[in-house]
């Protein structure tokens, strides 16, 4: 276990929550939607790189960057000046009508990173996660004439409705909605930890493949079904990384079925894995293809503001013209924080002590993490299994019988909050790691023992 200098600790002035938090809590449930979660009880006032401080004076580290959105980190100067250059232009041309040099050369920047020899790409903008997949059924039921959309259990696409009909997370995204999106079916999303179809974690990639093969046979017309979508990194059903040979083998059962394949990037693309796209973890691997027809991204794209994408090749991209369009997608203001992000990214503009990019600080900070958790493992048996690549990772707490334990997980969590550090859960017992790119191992370091104390304190 490497020990290291921590330049920072969290500062917590009042007991949580404080009054001022109190008070606007109490406000904001008497005003806000009833859907509204509110997991802490945390009110943020400003923050500064992956430092954020509440109403009332209480400083946290931030492992979850908004639901792996503030990619930069908070008030990025880089960002911020951006912003308001753009804002001092306009804020507002719509994009489905007249075309706008900062989203075409944005458009042109995404595109470069998924394009090979001889195959272009095209870029139709969103404001969110949830329009980029519905924007992705729409198109490949409109090339393909197709009208069957394949997804996986434990999946999340959003909470519009063709969105929610794709999600196969949790019940509660669909109790009292229906009818949804007719022709959807889910199949299981190959968990080498947890192997679906009586299979070992070797081969719960090939039994996926299988099973979808089984259903062509038996219950759904392969020549009816329009694409499968999947996330090649799955986020809200546990931050479970697939078999290596599973998106290959996709790839192939997509091509000799004539079926778009559909990559859902919207949580572990833009940097997060360590590369711009999670697939490309993947992709080329002992020779073998799993580049996706489709893909949809967004949090990560501009460290907070609201733009999607959904990318495709030009060759699926056969929509007519006013057949698909979004008023403020596209947005110029959110287009500047985009490519912001992507000069961060990429390295164009370096972060102090991040490395030449923050893609590759993602890598390599996130492979401390991952080797420090791996340690704990031994201190604490509750955690069985860490995973994950980047600063995407996911952190599994079980019984002694090896099943899933959500009560330990959410004790877990709220006693890191109480010491300092924002994370969030996901899957059935699963606390996510997904901070901000520039967190540097210094302040990783500070968040794994404000963990560590956590879990000492259960044991």
């Amino acid at each position: 276990m490497t020990t290291l200098p921590k330049p920072r600790q969290p500062e917590l002035k009042t007991s949580l929550p404080g009054p001022k938090t109190a008070a606007i809590m109490e406000r904001d449930s008497q005003h806000l939607s009833t859907s509204y979660m509110r997991p802490y009880p945390f009110v943020p006032d400003h923050g500064e790189g992956v430092w954020l401080t509440d109403v009332d004076g209480n400083t946290m580290l931030d492992f979850f960057a908004g639901i792996a959105v503030s990619t930069t980190g908070h008030a990025h100067p880089h960002v911020v000046r951006a912003v308001q250059e753009q804002v001092t232009r306009f804020t507002h041309v719509c994009l489905t009508d007249y075309p706008q040099e900062i989203t075409t050369s944005l458009a042109e920047r995404m595109v470069k990173h998924v394009e090979k020899p001889g195959e272009k790409w095209r870029v139709f903008f969103g404001n969110s996660g949830a329009e980029a997949v519905e924007a992705a059924v729409k198109l490949a039921r409109n090339h393909t004439g197709r009208s069957h959309i394949i997804s996986t259990i434990g999946s999340f696409h959003g909470r519009t409705y063709g969105a929610i009909t794709l999600t196969g997370s949790k019940t509660k995204y669909k109790r009292g909605f229906g009818p949804l999106l007719p022709n959807v079916s889910h199949v299981p999303y190959p968990n080498p930890f947890r192997p679906p179809l009586g299979a070992t974690a070797e081969t719960c990639g090939q039994a996926v493949i299988d099973h979808i093969e089984g259903l062509f046979q038996t219950i759904i017309p392969a020549d009816e079904v329009a694409a499968i979508i999947i996330e090649p990194m799955q986020g809200e059903g546990g931050y479970i990384v697939p078999p290596a040979d599973f998106l290959p083998k996709l790839r192939s059962l997509c091509d000799r079925h004539g079926i778009m394949l559909i990559f859902d990037e919207v949580q572990a693309g833009m940097g997060r894995s360590g590369k711009m796209y999670s697939f490309q973890h993947f992709d080329g691997q002992n020779g073998m293809n799993c580049q996706p027809d489709i893909i949809t991204v967004a949090k990560g794209i501009a460290s907070g503001m609201p733009i999607s994408a959904m990318l495709a090749k030009e060759s699926v991209m056969t929509w007519p013209v006013g057949s698909h369009g979004s008023t403020y997608g596209g947005n110029p203001v959110a287009a500047a924080a985009a490519h912001a992000t992507l000069d961060l990214l990429e390295g164009v503009v370096k972060h102090s002590g991040c490395g030449d990019s923050l893609m590759e600080n993602a890598a390599q900070v996130g492979e401390f993490i991952m080797a420090e958790l791996k340690a704990m493992q031994v201190e604490f048996p509750f955690i069985g299994d860490v995973r994950g690549a980047g600063m995407f990772i996911g952190l599994e707490f079980v019984k002694p019988d090896g099943r899933p334990d959500g009560k330990l997980r959410d004790a877990a969590s709220m006693a890191m909050f109480e010491r300092g550090l924002l994370n969030l859960d996901c899957g059935e017992a699963v606390i996510r790691i997904s901070p901000p790119l520039i967190l540097t191992r210094e302040e990783a370091a500070t968040g794994l023992e404000i963990m560590r104390d956590a879990l000492r304190a259960l044991k």
